[in-house]
């Protein structure tokens, strides 16, 4: 059986050869892979600012540090894991429905070959695209949320398909149970007093950003794993859940949020959850600061979802 790891940084420097996640290599077949990293760039679905389009190019170069073991979870990820960098969905610039159609059948393709997809985006309206092909494969899913925004507005401008919309979708579809369900980091203004209130009248467990904080990563990764139980999930992490003073390339910052480190904490929290798919969403590096520092701890987000499949082998 082929493993497919990064290249040696110590034969070849980092800075050198064609960016793909983690230096992987680029490979268009799930035979022998159990992650396929994959870009969606999209940002047609975006209410704000626009940009995240360039996400996934972005995420890809700041990722070229990564290294072969994850110390904070005491575990080897390449070399456990076989992991390709499986290109970019096809999107259609301000055709949504399209889009999605498009990404549904590029995630559909990993799905099938029996591998994880992880997709980077993008704006957030791609995973239900990444849902649609995941319950396709697996049935309904719970969702492990990770937002300032709890994404389930009816209505945009009138309209169904938007970045704040796909969590409301995706329940009326039956791609996720909200009985399974649980959604966290929410905070900022909303339009009402009763917006928060929607998540639960769905059915979804909510977790405000300030409850989840006072609550700690521990207790949170137990929440977790009691609401999903052994089926299968989706785990969604939009970069504007960590405060803008560490990543303020976004689309829709809010602050208030946890440090990058903090992030990192709560998704490391979420060892045993059975995931067969996940993404990092929203990284619009025109907006970033120096250094990239957005793109920098998307990048990781998407190694420490890596580390959680390598944990579960």
């Amino acid at each position: 059986m082929t493993m497919y790891e990064p290249l040696d940084a110590l034969a070849s420097p980092r800075y050198s050869g064609p960016r793909t996640f983690a230096r992987l290599p680029h490979v268009e077949s799930t035979e022998s892979v159990d992650a396929a990293i994959f870009g969606m760039p999209w940002d047609s679905g975006a209410s704000f600012r626009s940009g995240a389009r360039f996400g996934p190019e972005a995420v890809r170069s700041a990722s070229a540090l990564l290294r072969p073991y994850n110390p904070a979870q005491e575990q080897q990820v390449f070399g456990v894991v076989s992991a390709v960098d499986f290109g970019d969905a096809p999107t259609v610039p301000g055709y949504v429905e399209e889009t999605l159609r498009r990404i549904e059948a590029f995630a559909g393709e990993i799905h099938s070959g029996g591998a994880a997809p992880v997709g980077v985006g993008g704006d957030h309206s791609v995973t239900l695209a990444e849902l649609r092909a995941a319950a396709r494969a697996h049935g309904p899913l719970g969702l492990v949320h990770l937002d300032a925004h709890h994404d389930v507005w009816d209505r945009y401008f009138g309209l169904p398909y938007n970045h704040g919309t796909f969590v409301r979708r995706a329940v009326e579809e039956g791609l996720i149970d909200p009985a399974r369900s649980i959604q966290a980091g929410m905070r900022g203004s909303v339009y009402a007093d009763s917006d928060l209130a929607e998540s639960p009248r769905l059915g979804l467990e909510l977790i405000t950003g300030e409850e989840l904080l006072a609550l700690g990563p521990a207790d949170y990764g137990d929440r977790v794993r009691r609401r999903v139980g052994d089926g299968p999930a989706f785990l969604t992490f939009d970069v504007d859940f960590v405060d803008p003073a560490f990543c303020p390339g976004t689309g829709t910052p809010e602050v208030g949020g946890p440090t990058s480190g903090q992030a990192l904490a709560f998704v490391r929290a979420l060892r045993g959850v059975d995931f067969r798919g996940m993404d990092v969403v929203e990284v619009a590096p025109t907006y970033d600061g120096p250094g990239q520092v957005t793109a920098l701890v998307a990048a990781n987000v998407v190694y420490e979802m890596l580390t959680l499949l390598a944990l579960r082998r």
